[in-house]
C-alpha cells in the first residue's frame, strides 16, 4: 500500500484514525478499506499510552472493519499470549461468542460506571464458562470469546449465561441483553491463538442474533451428542448468507421455557 501523503493526512479528521496518543499524534489511519487492512496488520506494532487507550483503539478499528465489510481474520485471537494459546484445545472444538446488544447506549447511560460494569460482566461470564468446562479465549470491550471441547458444554454455558443475565441487578437499572452464537469446527491453533473460518463463522453467527437469543450453526447442532434436557428444543431458522463466508449457513435457535423465545428475523 502506498504511503499516505502528508498533505492528505493533515486534511483527515481525528475520527479517521484509530488512535490518538497523549501527545496528539494520530496513528493507524482507518479512512478507507486499504488503510483499515493495514491498521489490522500493524496494530500489535503500536506502543499505546496504556491498556485503556489500546482498548479504545482496538474497538474503533473493529468498527471500521465492519463498516468496510472486512473480516478481521485472526485479529481478535491474535491478541492472545503464546502461553495462553498453548493451553487451548486443538482439533474439533465449539466456540461461543457473546456480546452486549446496544453497548453504545449503555456507555451513554452508565458513563464513568461503564468500566466497572464491564469488569463485573466479565467475571460473571468467566464463571459461567468455567462451570461448563470451557476456557476463555479472549475478552475485549463487551465481547467474550470462549472455547469448549464438546458442543453440549458450549450449549450449557450459553443457557447458564442467559438465565443468569435475567437474574442480575445491573447498575442504574440498565437493561443488559447478550446475544450468543455457537459454532463448531476445526480451526488452526497457532502460537497467537485460533485462526480460520470457524473463528469468522462464530463471529458472524453471533452478530446475526438479538439480545437474549442463543443461535448455533448446523455443525454445532449436529454435535450435540447424548440426551438433551427435556426442556431444550431447537428452532430451525433457515439458511443464511453470512458476510465473508463461502456458503450459506443453516442456523438454529435454542428454545427453553424460562427464556424469551420470540425474536425479530436474524440480522443477515
Amino acid at each position: 500500500m502506498a504511503p499516505l501523503p502528508a498533505r492528505k493526512r493533515s486534511q483527515l479528521p481525528d475520527s479517521a484514525f484509530a488512535y490518538l496518543d497523549a501527545g496528539g499524534r494520530r496513528r493507524l489511519p482507518i479512512h478507507d478499506a486499504a488503510h483499515v487492512r493495514n491498521a489490522l496488520a500493524r496494530f500489535n506494532q503500536v506502543i499505546f499510552d496504556d491498556e485503556a487507550s489500546r482498548e479504545r483503539a482496538r474497538t474503533k478499528l473493529l468498527k471500521a472493519a465492519a463498516k468496510h465489510g472486512i473480516v478481521p481474520i485472526g485479529f481478535i485471537t491474535g491478541q492472545l499470549s503464546s502461553r495462553g494459546a498453548r493451553r487451548l484445545p486443538s482439533g474439533w472444538v465449539t466456540f461461543l461468542l457473546a456480546d452486549v446488544e446496544g453497548s453504545t447506549g449503555l456507555v451513554r447511560q452508565l458513563g464513568d460506571g461503564y468500566a466497572s460494569f464491564i469488569a463485573d460482566l466479565r467475571r460473571f461470564l468467566r464463571l459461567s464458562v468455567r462451570r461448563s468446562g470451557g476456557l476463555e479465549v479472549d475478552a475485549h470491550a463487551d465481547e467474550f470469546f470462549a472455547v469448549f471441547k464438546q458442543a453440549p458444554a458450549g450449549l450449557a454455558a450459553a443457557l447458564a449465561i442467559q438465565r443468569d443475565m435475567r437474574r442480575q441487578a445491573w447498575p442504574l437499572g440498565a437493561a443488559v441483553r447478550m446475544r450468543i452464537g455457537l459454532h463448531s469446527g476445526r480451526p488452526t491453533l497457532t502460537e497467537s491463538g485460533y485462526v480460520g473460518l470457524a473463528v469468522h463463522a462464530v463471529a458472524r453467527i453471533s452478530g446475526a442474533a438479538h439480545g437474549g437469543q442463543i443461535v448455533m450453526s448446523r455443525a454445532t447442532f449436529r454435535n450435540l451428542d447424548g440426551p438433551m434436557p427435556d426442556d431444550v428444543s431447537f428452532i430451525e431458522l433457515g439458511q443464511h448468507r453470512l458476510h465473508g463466508l463461502p456458503e450459506a449457513e443453516a442456523i438454529f435457535q435454542v428454545s427453553v421455557p424460562d427464556l424469551p423465545g420470540r425474536f425479530p428475523p436474524l440480522r443477515t
